[in-house]
């Protein structure tokens, strides 16, 4: 692809994991924490295969820690630990918050609580900006056809 091409994707990816980050608070405060932590690891997860996009690299999986650790180029990405870190707890919201039977005899909606949704959230955030500082602002549109 070309770096306009590559841009746009990206840019994309960053504004799906906004929508996912928005619909994750609006959740949190209706009090469906399992479904907020959920929605929190989508949005962090699109905000970092968002990157790999710009790289025209191809992000495969779903752990966010795994996307991160693996990243073909680790120096553009500030605080590599902390956001290693923060995408370690949200991989965990992946397949527990959504199935009763990823979870010994309770529901997510009986584990997951407030706590939980609030640092999933905060984890989001931090990888969306993170993400955001790379890319550069939203609103490119799609490249021009020559």
């Amino acid at each position: 692809m070309s770096r306009a091409e590559n841009k746009y994707q990206a840019e994309r990816w960053l504004l799906t994991a906004d929508e996912d980050l928005r619909a994750a608070r609006a959740i949190f405060a209706a009090e469906f924490f399992a479904q907020a932590c959920f929605l929190a690891q989508q949005a962090g997860e699109k905000a970092v295969k968002a990157i790999w996009y710009l790289m025209d690299a191809d992000p495969w999986g779903h752990s966010i820690k795994r996307l991160i650790v693996e990243f073909p180029h680790k120096a553009i990405l500030p605080d590599l630990e902390t956001l290693a870190e923060k995408a370690a707890l949200l991989d965990k919201f992946y397949i527990p918050t959504r199935y009763p039977n990823g979870l010994p005899d309770l529901t997510p909606g009986q584990i997951y609580g407030k706590d939980d949704a609030e640092r999933g959230i905060e984890a989001a955030e931090m990888l969306i900006a993170a993400s955001r500082d790379y890319i550069g602002d939203i609103g490119v549109g799609p490249p021009q056809k020559t």
